[in-house]
C-alpha cells in the first residue's frame, strides 16, 4: 500500500504537497492519506530512508510511506528558514525529478501553471500574504486562504474533507493559471494595439476569453475580443476611476446595429459592455463583421 502522511488540519503546504504527489507522481493516484499530528511521524515510522536519506519514500514491509509538512523528513521544510521553500516546493521538485526519471513528458505551459501555484502556497506558509495588496480588502475572504480557514470553522476535525476540497480547489486554480498563461501570450504576440482619445485599447481574434480581463487589468481602457470559432465579439471598457478615462459604448451600440443589423448586439446597463454572443445566451447571432472593420468603427467613435 502506497501511503502519504501529512499533519492534521491540513494547510495549503500540506495539501498542496498531498495533490502533487497524488496527481502527479506516478503510482502514486490512488495513494491512502493519513493525519498525525504535526511534526510527528507515522506509526512504525523512522521518516527516511536507510540506503538514501533524500529519497522521501520509506519502505515498511509491503508499505511505501511519504511523510509531507511533518516529521523533518525531505518533503519536510521546518528545518529551513528559507522563506522560499515549503513542503510543496519541495514536493514539485521531487515530482519533477521522477517526472524526468520515469521518461515521462509535462507540457511546458503545465509546468509552469503548477508552479506559479506552489509560488502562491509557499508564500501563504511563510505569512507573506500580509504583503498582499490591500491586504484588509474583504475579497482576501474569497480567496483559497480565506475558504479554507472557513470550512475549518464549521467543519472541525474533517481533515479527508479538506484534502479532497483542496485538491478540487487546486485543479481548477491550474487550469486558471494555464488559461492566464495563454492569455498573457497571446497579448504580447496577437493583440492589436490601437489608441484612443482616452486611453490605450487592444483587439484580439482569440478563443479566450481572460485577455479580456488581464487586459484590462494591464491598463488597457478598451479590448475586443473576436471569437474565431462562433464570430461572438465582446466589447470591454475598464471600469472608470474618474470622468477623465471614463467611456461610453452607447455610440458604438448604435453605429454597429446600423452597420450589422443582422447581428444581435446587446449593450450592459453600464454601457461599459458591448456583446454579440456569449454563451448565457445561445440565441445571439454572430457579427459578419471582420475584427478590423469593428476596430475602426471604434476607432472613428472615440
Amino acid at each position: 500500500m502506497k501511503i502519504i502522511v501529512a499533519h492534521k488540519s491540513p494547510d495549503w503546504d500540506a495539501i498542496g504537497s498531498v495533490w502533487l504527489l497524488k496527481n502527479h507522481l506516478p503510482g502514486w493516484q490512488d495513494a491512502t492519506v493519513v493525519f498525525v499530528s504535526a511534526g510527528k511521524l507515522f506509526e512504525r515510522c523512522k521518516g527516511y530512508n536507510h540506503d538514501d536519506p533524500a529519497d522521501p519514500i520509506e519502505k515498511i514491509g509491503e508499505d511505501e510511506i511519504i511523510h509531507v509538512d511533518t516529521g523533518l523528513g525531505p518533503l519536510d521544510h521546518h528545518q529551513t528558514s528559507d522563506l522560499h521553500v515549503c513542503a510543496a516546493s519541495k514536493t514539485w521538485d521531487y515530482v519533477l525529478s521522477m517526472i524526468e526519471k520515469s521518461g515521462n513528458e509535462m507540457k511546458e505551459e503545465k509546468k509552469e501553471a503548477i508552479g506559479r501555484v506552489v509560488g502562491v502556497i509557499t508564500e501563504d506558509d511563510h505569512f507573506r500574504e500580509v504583503f498582499w495588496g490591500e491586504p484588509l480588502a474583504d475579497y482576501h475572504e474569497f480567496s483559497l486562504i480565506g475558504v479554507l480557514d472557513g470550512l475549518k470553522s464549521f467543519k472541525p476535525d474533517q481533515d479527508d474533507y479538506f484534502v479532497k476540497f483542496g485538491m478540487e480547489a487546486l485543479d481548477a486554480v491550474t487550469h486558471a493559471f494555464e488559461s492566464r498563461i495563454w492569455a498573457e501570450k497571446e497579448i504580447q504576440e496577437n493583440g492589436t494595439e490601437f489608441s484612443l482619445k482616452k486611453g490605450k485599447a487592444i483587439a484580439f481574434v482569440s478563443i479566450n476569453d481572460n485577455v479580456i480581463k488581464l487586459a484590462q487589468k494591464m491598463g488597457y481602457l478598451l479590448v475586443v475580443r473576436k471569437d474565431p470559432r462562433h464570430g461572438y465579439v465582446r466589447i470591454k471598457v475598464r471600469p472608470s476611476s474618474s470622468e477623465k478615462d471614463d467611456l461610453d459604448l452607447t455610440l458604438a451600440y448604435e453605429k454597429l446595429r446600423k452597420i450589422d443589423p443582422e447581428a444581435t448586439w446587446f449593450l450592459h446597463v453600464s454601457k461599459k459592455m458591448l456583446l454579440n454572443g456569449t454563451s448565457k445566451n445561445p440565441d445571439m447571432v454572430p457579427s459578419h463583421m471582420t475584427l478590423e472593420q469593428i476596430v475602426d468603427v471604434l476607432k472613428s467613435i472615440y
